[in-house]
């Protein structure tokens, strides 16, 4: 089984890499951006078939190491 943890900050949190980011794209001419809100992403493969325990583990995982929940939100997907 496979599945996916995206980790973001929260509103309200300063974003520096998401600024840097965002004035990249303007010098490189890409027109339109308005803001950009980095992130991380984390493709899990999982053993077993049990959907609920798999999201279970994952949420576990989330809170225990992938994500700073103080500052960042997380969600997980199994796909």
């Amino acid at each position: 089984m496979k599945a996916r943890v995206t980790v973001t900050l929260k509103s309200g949190i300063l974003d520096p890499q998401g600024k840097a980011i965002e004035g990249a794209l303007k010098s490189l001419g890409v027109d339109g951006v308005a803001s950009v809100r980095q992130g991380k992403v984390f493709d899990i493969e999982l053993s077993g078939s049990d959907k609920a325990k798999a999201e279970a583990a994952l949420k576990d995982a989330a809170d225990k190491l992938l994500a700073n929940t103080v500052i960042e939100n997380y969600r997980v997907e199994l796909l």
